[in-house]
């Protein structure tokens, strides 16, 4: 506990004091502080100004990170027939209709994502208690419901990432891992970021975003400057 407990100071004594850097100068820091035995993920949580309980403030959506994610991501599809085929030839690891629901229902969640051609909802929505809390529903807005499986078996598994608001306000995901060159880990986070603007709903008021921060999966998080993470 004395060796983590060691790790941990120094990593806060390199952050403290840093603050609104540069995507650029934040990436560094990162990088350079993340100092487990594993392929630390890089987060980003952005502080928005909406109140998602109000149907028009929810923010969610979907972006493909230039650089991929270096997660493997596993995908299950509800299909039947020919498109249940097409799911397993495009990559997807788990594929089935009412036994899937069943496995899911009996607490087996396997998966990273979940996928589902339109006929089957009325056997997916009876999972919402399960799936919803998770963020693993399939929703049309962020294409998990669509008949195109090929497609959204290989966006999910090439480094597409979805978000959306949580009660706060709060908007993070994973842009990559600290293995990662910096180039690329400031492309992913200005794509995401990019993203998440576009996805400003029309009852937002004020300051839309108001705080962008990054962090690797064991170190400390330092503010990045929103016009700097906005690429302005």
């Amino acid at each position: 506990m004395a060796k983590h407990g060691k790790r941990i100071r120094a990593a806060r004594e390199a952050f403290a004091g840093k603050d609104e850097m540069t995507v650029e100068e934040a990436i560094a820091l990162v990088k350079g502080n993340a100092t487990a035995k594993f392929d630390e993920t890089v987060e980003i949580a952005m502080c928005l100004g909406v109140d998602p309980r109000h149907a028009d403030q929810m923010v969610r959506g979907v972006v493909t990170l230039p650089n991929g994610t270096g997660k493997t991501v596993r995908v299950a599809v509800f299909a039947r027939g020919p498109k249940a085929d097409e799911a397993k030839a495009a990559g997807a690891d788990i594929v089935g209709a009412e036994d899937l629901m069943e496995t899911i229902q009996g607490g087996k969640i396997e998966f990273d994502r979940c996928i589902a051609t339109p006929d089957m909802m009325p056997i997916v929505g009876r999972l919402g208690k399960i799936l919803g809390p998770r963020n693993l529903m399939p929703n049309p807005k962020v294409g998990t419901v669509t008949m195109d499986v090929k497609a959204a078996v290989e966006a999910a598994k090439g480094g597409e990432v979805q978000f959306k608001a949580e009660k706060a306000g709060v908007v993070h995901a994973g842009v990559g891992k600290v293995s990662f060159d910096a180039a690329a880990l400031v492309e992913n986070v200005r794509a995401f970021v990019d993203a998440v603007n576009k996805a400003k709903p029309s009852g937002a008021k004020g300051t839309y975003m108001k705080k962008v921060s990054v962090s690797s999966t064991m170190g400390p998080g330092v503010t990045v400057d929103v016009a700097s993470a906005t690429g302005n």
